[in-house]
């Protein structure tokens, strides 16, 4: 068994992002809208925001209050659109319960969408187009498996989890890297067997759900799920401890999945600036 050290390469990212970023005589600008007082939206931000500034990326916060009403957050989007100054726009979810995420997402200029969620930049997935940029994510993932020289083209992957942001956009560039992708979901019936024929199996579940029995011998376990447990300590999908001895290679949580998402996140601010100015 290896460990997919998702925190030793996020940080080796990050230093070849830095190195570009030092070349370019304007620096690119990213923008975190921030609506409400989530804590755990709070910490998220402000990691970003520290992370940009060791790369040499300029950050905003833009904080609004949580009674914002729908109308006025799609303005401030549509102005930071229209701001040349502005190379990247994300929109820290989860939103407060009146605003419809899907329809300010939506408002985001394709070429701005740094997590890479509007209708234009995940219809380029399924059409088979290459994105402004990738949801952060699943490019997270796709870069790890790469990196550590696991082979996608041919494998069996299972990805359990269908939702916009992991599942869906996951399973589609899995599919074009040339896999064989079964999605399951909370309605999929035999999942520990289905789940057992994976070469490569991925939860993006966001509850404690994969157990050994479902982890076929050297299959490479690739956990996305953050759950703070009973005694208020990180953990993930996967029973790590049970299934790492039969993993060929497994991700841990924390340091796996999470520091992946930050890099691509800081990839993709790098990548749209050099789209936009071209």
């Amino acid at each position: 068994m290896q460990i997919l050290d998702g925190k030793a390469l996020g940080k080796e990212i990050q230093e070849e992002v830095r190195l570009e970023v030092e070349k370019l005589s304007k620096k690119p600008h990213l923008v975190v809208i921030l609506v409400g007082e989530n804590p755990a939206s709070k910490i998220y931000v402000n990691t970003k925001n520290k992370i940009c500034e060791k790369l040499g990326i300029k950050s905003t916060v833009i904080n609004l209050p949580e009674s914002i009403s729908e109308s006025e957050l799609k303005n401030k989007i549509k102005d930071l659109n229209n701001d040349n100054n502005v190379t990247a726009i994300l929109v820290q979810l989860p939103l407060p319960a009146h605003i419809n995420e899907n329809e300010c997402i939506k408002e985001i200029s394709p070429l701005k969408d740094v997590d890479g969620f509007t209708p234009e930049n995940l219809g380029a997935i399924i059409s088979g187009k290459i994105p402004f940029a990738y949801p952060c994510t699943p490019y997270g993932i796709i870069t790890l498996l790469k990196r550590n020289n696991i082979q996608i083209s041919g494998s069996h992957v299972v990805v359990i989890g269908r939702s916009n942001i992991v599942g869906k956009p996951l399973s589609l560039m899995l599919l074009k890297e040339n896999a064989t992708v079964t999605m399951c979901h909370s309605k999929t019936k035999n999942l520990a067997e289905i789940a057992k024929t994976a070469d490569i199996l991925i939860s993006a579940t966001g509850k404690r759900i994969v157990n050994a029995d479902m982890v076929k011998s050297g299959a490479v376990v690739i956990d996305v799920g953050i759950i703070r447990n009973s005694e208020g300590k990180i953990e993930g999908d996967v029973d790590f401890e049970n299934v790492k001895d039969i993993a060929s290679y497994i991700t841990p949580v924390p340091g796996g999945v999470g520091p992946m998402t930050i890099a691509s996140l800081m990839k993709n601010t790098l990548n749209l600036f050099v789209q936009q100015n071209k």
